[in-house]
């Protein structure tokens, strides 16, 4: 047990640093619990731990000193993996809070929902995206700027063929129409479906560059589907839709503020429109 009395047990300063690390630790693992790039985080911190143990006890001590300097190159690599998550987190920290009247968030539910269904049984392909707590001004500049009322007429119109934006996106900001024509980034997950087309694939692009929730309408089918958090569900009837419209748009509350939600309230909605945890 000589090995014990070699152990140099930290102070109190010691492990005051000990614990700003847990908590640094613990909430860097909470953030990135549930994202694409989990695996990945995990993948390589099981990895690079396994190596540099084994290169410890074999004794192999430049194997041991690159691996240590390769840890640096690590955490870039990291930054680049996982630069949706972090560019999200930043504009939400840089967002100030808004206060806005809870009968105007309801009162858009109804008509984006008859603009959605009408748009749906005269199978014409829609992409429509209400912005929560995340900004989505670069988006907006791709397209023409409205600041329009919303309105079924206008939303319906603003995607029949041969309009002039019929091509594009369309952004809700607030209570107003923000920008129509607008592209959407492409999602880059390989696990999507193979056979969703361009539209689809921007619903979930956009969603995981920001919080929006994103709605779309198939032209081949006429199916309504809702992308959220860079997932993807369709086959939403009338009273569906509504009701996730309603939930999204606080029918529900007063007063809402945008910029303070919660992992809980997230996972409440995800399971509201995908039917689990979304986890």
């Amino acid at each position: 047990m000589e090995w014990l009395s070699r152990i140099e047990y930290p102070n109190w300063t010691g492990l005051v640093e000990i614990l700003i690390l847990a908590v640094i630790f613990y909430y860097i693992l909470k953030f990135f619990r549930g994202t694409r790039g989990a695996a990945i985080l995990t993948g390589f911190a099981i990895l690079f731990a396994t190596l540099i143990v084994i290169t410890r006890l074999t004794n192999l001590q430049i194997l041991n000193w690159l691996l240590q300097k390769l840890m640096l190159y690590l955490a870039l690599a990291l930054i680049v993996i996982f630069q949706p998550e972090i560019r999200r987190a930043l504009a939400r920290l840089g967002r100030q809070g808004i206060f806005l009247a809870g009968k105007a968030r309801r009162a858009m539910a109804d008509p984006i929902a008859d603009a959605v269904l009408l748009l749906s049984s005269r199978k014409i392909g829609a992409l429509i995206a209400i912005e929560r707590e995340v900004g989505t001004k670069i988006i907006q500049d791709t397209g023409v700027e409205l600041n329009s009322e919303v309105s079924a007429e206008l939303l319906s119109s603003l995607f029949f063929p041969g309009a002039p934006l019929h091509d594009g996106g369309v952004i809700i900001s607030e209570d107003r129409i923000a920008a129509a024509g607008c592209v959407f980034p492409l999602t880059q997950n390989e696990d999507v479906a193979r056979n969703l087309g361009t539209r689809h694939r921007a619903a979930i692009g956009m969603t995981e560059e920001s919080d929006t929730v994103v709605i779309v309408v198939s032209e081949e089918t006429g199916a309504v589907s809702i992308a959220y958090n860079g997932r993807l569900k369709s086959g939403f009837d009338d009273p569906h839709l509504r009701r996730v419209l309603s939930t999204f748009l606080g029918r529900n509350g007063g007063f809402q503020r945008l910029g303070r939600r919660n992992k809980r309230e997230d996972n409440g909605q995800l399971n509201f429109i995908f039917g689990d945890s979304g986890r």
